[in-house]
């Protein structure tokens, strides 16, 4: 059973987090560099912080930031503590049968629903968390200018990326299109259908106005009001709402990939349902450092 194979099952799981429906826009970003500190172990206030130091991120930035209330705290000696956010699944009934054995098949098909709903939830933040939370001169959220798609949104024309780059003239710039976005742009057959279509797998990412091109499939982008600010996470799109594409440089993000727990109960243990019950729990952040070199385009 799972529990007789704890190891296998658990690293098994956290290499599908790193290799499964990962977020290529993410791929390159440096790992902050501070040692998780796991806080209440095992109990329901379970946390994992780093300490980092002040220099590296502007402290403001991560208290007003409206992706979820990160915990911020700044030290006298030098550097802040931030807490990772935390990814729980829903537990899994699982028969006698489902949990024998340690082949790769076996657990994939086990835990491919628990290792697809992490990936999804933290990358969604994570793209909601970069993106800047109103225009200002170091983050600029540029609106697009083409025709009504008879919805009220405006298209996207290469002249809004031209101007997002006039905006945002930085080296190791990229830009994860929203699908209204990208459909936008196939629009122009002459210039973007086959950059944006016909590339090989494993080919770097196609470049159009100095941005490295990125498309987040798997993930809802961050809204944006008519007055364009950014909402919150998780808030429901309201007439006037926009998907935003989401800009950044390499070097203005951090990523923070803290450990994995999985959790069994052997069917024997558990005379309330009689079957055995699995889930994990995950501890991931990807932040700006400050509110500098991020931008959007709604």
């Amino acid at each position: 059973m799972a529990g007789n194979f704890p190891e296998i099952w658990l690293g098994r799981v956290i290499d599908n987090l790193k290799k499964g429906d990962v977020a290529p826009w993410l791929e390159g970003i440096a790992e902050i560099a501070a040692n998780p500190v796991m806080i209440n172990e095992g109990t329901i206030t379970e946390k994992q912080k780093i300490y980092v130091p002040v220099t590296e991120f502007d402290v403001d930035v991560l208290v007003n930031n409206t992706t979820y209330p990160i915990d911020v705290q700044e030290y006298a000696d030098g550097t802040i503590e931030i807490t990772l956010n935390k990814f729980q699944t829903k537990v899994t009934t699982l028969s006698d049968d489902d949990s024998m054995g340690a082949s790769y098949d076996k657990i994939d098909t086990v835990t491919k629903s628990h290792t697809r709903s992490i990936n999804s939830d933290k990358y969604q933040r994570a793209l909601h968390s970069i993106a800047p939370n109103a225009t200002t001169a170091d983050t600029p959220v540029i609106q697009t200018s083409g025709a009504d798609d008879g919805t009220g949104r405006l298209r996207m024309r290469y002249e809004d990326l031209v101007e997002a780059r006039r905006a945002f003239p930085y080296k190791g710039a990229r830009l994860v299109l929203s699908n209204d976005h990208y459909n936008d742009l196939l629009l122009d057959r002459e210039r973007f259908a086959n950059l944006l279509v016909n590339h090989k797998t494993g080919e770097t990412a196609p470049i159009i106005a100095g941005f490295k091109i990125y498309k987040y499939d798997d993930g809802v982008h961050p809204l944006y009001d008519n007055t364009g600010a950014k909402k919150a996470y998780g808030s429901l799109a309201v007439a006037g709402d926009t998907e935003a594409s989401v800009m950044f440089t390499e070097d203005a993000i951090g990523k923070k990939t803290g450990i994995t727990k999985q959790y069994f109960v052997k069917a024997e243990n558990n005379p309330r349902t009689q079957s055995n019950e699995l889930n994990y729990r995950h501890y991931f952040i990807a932040v700006p450092y400050q509110a500098k070199k991020i931008g959007a385009i709604r």
